[in-house]
């Protein structure tokens, strides 16, 4: 008998770990923790995460299994449910933020069996740390890559243990994503990755939208590369890793700035702005439509959020540790080290370091580009032209006035 943790690996199909029990158990206890740090970050990513677990247990048990539910911190739970079922091991795979490598570290030295750590939720482990994404992504490439499995036909679980309840939890979000992995899988098989290159910067539409699949292991990053053998979709798939290692390597970037110089930024946005910007009333389209169909969706367009972000941090002039913490709250992909890797990538205090003019986005030449026929931002604001309000500030203006707030705290 084994424990089979689940955490951020929601699925059947391509899951190490839990082959990884079976193929060396006859029985295993497949077992997500209900942690409430964890369910109070944001409510609808709970919600999204909680409808997963579901469908999880219905795929479970039309395979013979379970998934056993228990509430509290896992260094408590999971021991207890190790004596209460016989299990000689733990299964899992590991994760890169402090969180949940300190929590990784309580539960092995509590659960009282050998504990496998087994890699499964990014798709090559590249040794070396790095901070620039190019030189990473050519070590990345030469990684030899897993085998990649399908789903168990059988998961023999033990008799007579409690299920558990599966909480529910409202979003917040009026249309969020369906969740579960028969979604993900439908929109795996439904991306056209031949046109990706093309169109992944039409803000109406291009990309594949399965990052929220991916955060929560609804999809295997893996198999996703396996079966979407495009360069330009594998090259955003190798970024997944990249800040992934980051973290791993610069836990410290969540609390500060990987470029610490740039910490001494002075951010004199108000906070009417920052209300402007998460309600989506700033007077500049591209910027208000991303913002929300966040509000609603729980996702945005990445070129919509690296606009959005750029306007935040450099046109108002406000910290992005705010806008990062706001995406944290309502993004269903809010992944740790995808939002805080961006949000300082675009902020040009972070790795892969460029002149910060360079991300330094004009949201109206943006939106010519990316949305040249309003299909988007028409979709997200329909008062667009009646009653929409005039921009809140002058694009040129603050624009230079970024550029000398960055040259200061350089100095």
């Amino acid at each position: 008998m084994a424990l089979v943790w689940f955490r951020r690996d929601l699925r059947l199909h391509d899951h190490p770990p839990l082959r990884a029990a079976l193929d060396a158990h006859e029985r295993v206890v497949p077992v997500f923790v209900l942690d409430e740090r964890l369910l109070a970050r944001s409510p609808s990513r709970a919600a999204f995460m909680l409808d997963c677990l579901r469908e999880l247990r219905d795929g479970l048990r039309a395979r013979g299994g379970e998934l056993f539910v228990r509430a509290g911190r896992p260094e408590v739970v999971l021991p207890e449910l190790a004596r209460e079922t016989g299990s000689r091991a733990l299964y899992y795979a590991p994760d890169v933020s402090p969180f949940a490598r300190a929590r990784d570290r309580a539960v092995e030295a509590a659960i009282g069996v050998p504990a496998h750590a087994v890699p499964g939720n990014f798709i090559a482990e590249v040794e070396k740390p790095y901070v620039v994404f190019t030189p990473f992504w050519r070590a990345w490439s030469r990684v030899p890559r897993r085998e990649v499995h399908g789903a168990p036909r059988k998961v023999p679980v033990p008799a007579r243990l409690t299920a558990g309840r599966i909480p529910v939890v409202t979003s917040e979000l009026p249309d969020p994503l369906p969740a579960g992995e028969k979604e993900a899988r439908r929109r795996m098989h439904a991306f056209d990755a031949r046109r990706y290159e093309a169109r992944h910067d039409r803000v109406a539409g291009g990309t594949s939208t399965l990052s929220p699949y991916l955060h929560f292991g609804c999809l295997s990053a893996a198999e996703l590369e396996q079966r979407v053998p495009a360069p330009a979709f594998t090259r955003q798939l190798a970024w997944r890793d990249f800040y992934a290692q980051v973290l791993l390597h610069h836990p410290a970037n969540l609390r500060r700035a990987f470029r610490p110089e740039l910490d001494a930024i002075e951010w004199t946005g108000s906070d009417a702005d920052f209300a402007a910007w998460k309600q989506g009333s700033t007077g500049f389209p591209l910027v208000d439509a991303g913002m929300r169909q966040l509000a609603a969706t729980g996702w945005m367009h990445n070129r919509a959020r690296l606009v959005a972000a750029s306007f935040l941090a450099k046109d108002l002039h406000v910290d992005w540790r705010r806008g990062e913490a706001h995406f944290m709250r309502l993004l269903l992909d809010g992944d740790v080290a995808q939002n805080n890797g961006n949000w300082q990538w675009v902020a040009s205090v972070g790795v892969d370091p460029a002149p910060m003019q360079r991300r330094l986005y004009n949201p109206e030449l943006q939106r010519r580009r990316h949305d040249p026929d309003e299909e988007y931002v028409r979709r997200w604001i329909p008062e667009l032209g009646d009653g929409y309000p005039e921009p809140i500030v002058d694009h040129a203006v603050e624009r230079r006035a970024a550029i000398a707030a960055y040259r200061a705290a350089k100095l």
